[in-house]
C-alpha cells in the first residue's frame, strides 16, 4: 500500500505543474516534522510542540544574531507547518489563488512569486519585532507559507478584482472582497499575541499588489529567480545539455524584425491585462483568452 502511495506521489510530482509541487513539498515537510515531533514525546499542539528543538532549526527567529547563523531559515520556515488548520488553510488558499496566476500569467511565475512573498513576509516581521513597541526584540520566531499565500490573494485580486471564485456555503464571491477581508483580519490582528505574524503577512500582501503593478508596467520582478525554473524539476541532469546553436548569418533587418516582434506581443499582453482589472477575465474574447493562455506557456 505505501509503495503504490509513494509511486502516486512521484507521478504527481513530476507531471504536476509549480503549484502541485510546492503543495506536495509543504505536506510531505508536515507530515515528517508531525511524525518526528509525535515519536519525541512532544505530541500537544500547545506550547511543547512549539518550543521542540527540531524546530528552532527550520524556523525564522527575529534575533538577528541567530539569523545570521541559520540564514536557510530565510526560505525553510515558509515550507513548514506544525498546525492542522494552519497547513489546512494555507494550502487551499494557495491552491485557488496561484492557480490564477499560474494559469494567466505563467506557471514559471508560481514559485517566485511564492518566494519573494516569503521573503517579504519575512522582512517586515524582523522590523516589526525589532522597530515596534509591540515587537518581542529578538525573542520570537515565524513559521508558514501565509505571506507568500498573501502574495498570491493580492497579485490576483490587483490583477482582476471582479473574478469569482465559488467557495462552500457561500457561492461565487468576487476575489477583492476576499482580499478584502483577510487585511482587515490581519489588520485588526497586529495588536494580538502574533502581531508579527500578522505585519508579515502584510508584506506579502504589498508583494503581490507590488508584483501586478510592475508587471503591467513592463517590469516582471520574477526574472530574478529565473535561475530557479526548472527547481523541483525531475526531468534529469542538465550538465550535459548542448549550448543553443547561435546563429551569426542573419542579417540586421531580422534582428530589427524579432524586436519590433518582441514589443507588439508585450504591448498586446499588457493590454489585456489592463482589460482584465477594468472589466475582469470573463469579458475577455476567445481570441484574447487564446493569445493569454500562449502567453503564460512562454518563458
Amino acid at each position: 500500500m505505501f509503495d503504490s502511495i509513494i509511486e502516486d506521489i512521484k507521478y504527481q510530482f513530476r507531471s504536476g505543474n509549480m503549484l502541485t509541487r510546492i503543495i506536495l513539498v509543504n505536506i510531505f515537510v508536515f507530515v515528517v516534522i508531525r511524525l518526528i515531533i509525535a515519536f519525541t514525546g512532544h505530541i500537544n499542539l500547545g506550547q511543547a510542540i512549539q518550543a521542540h528543538p527540531l524546530l528552532d532549526w527550520f524556523t525564522l527567529p527575529s534575533d538577528l544574531m541567530t539569523l545570521v547563523k541559520r540564514p536557510w531559515t530565510l526560505v525553510t520556515h515558509m515550507f513548514l507547518h506544525v498546525g492542522f488548520w494552519h497547513i489546512i488553510w494555507n494550502m487551499l488558499l494557495l491552491y485557488w489563488f496561484a492557480r490564477i496566476i499560474g494559469d494567466f500569467l505563467g506557471d514559471h511565475r508560481v514559485l517566485p512569486l511564492y518566494l519573494l512573498g516569503g521573503f517579504a513576509g519575512a522582512a517586515i516581521y524582523l522590523l516589526s519585532d525589532h522597530l515596534l513597541p509591540i515587537g518581542t526584540d529578538g525573542m520570537s520566531t515565524a513559521m508558514g507559507a501565509s505571506a507568500a499565500v498573501m502574495a498570491f490573494i493580492f497579485a490576483s485580486a490587483t490583477l482582476s478584482p471582479d473574478y469569482e471564485i465559488r467557495l462552500i456555503l457561500l457561492g461565487n464571491i468576487k476575489i477583492k472582497y476576499i482580499a478584502a477581508f483577510v487585511l482587515f483580519i490581519d489588520l485588526i490582528s497586529t495588536t494580538g499575541s502574533n502581531s508579527g505574524g500578522h505585519f508579515g503577512h502584510l508584506g506579502g500582501a504589498m508583494l503581490g499588489a507590488f508584483f501586478t503593478y510592475q508587471l503591467r508596467q513592463g517590469n516582471d520582478i520574477t526574472e530574478f529567480f529565473g535561475s530557479f525554473k526548472n527547481f523541483f524539476s525531475l526531468s534529469g541532469a542538465t550538465k550535459n545539455k548542448k549550448s543553443p546553436i547561435k546563429v551569426v548569418y542573419k542579417k540586421e533587418v531580422d534582428a530589427d524584425h524579432q524586436t519590433d516582434r518582441k514589443s507588439n506581443f508585450q504591448q498586446r499582453l499588457d493590454d489585456i491585462l489592463d482589460k482584465i482589472n477594468r472589466e475582469g477575465i470573463d469579458n475577455l474574447s476567445d481570441e484574447e483568452k487564446s493569445f493569454l493562455e500562449e502567453a503564460s506557456k512562454k518563458n
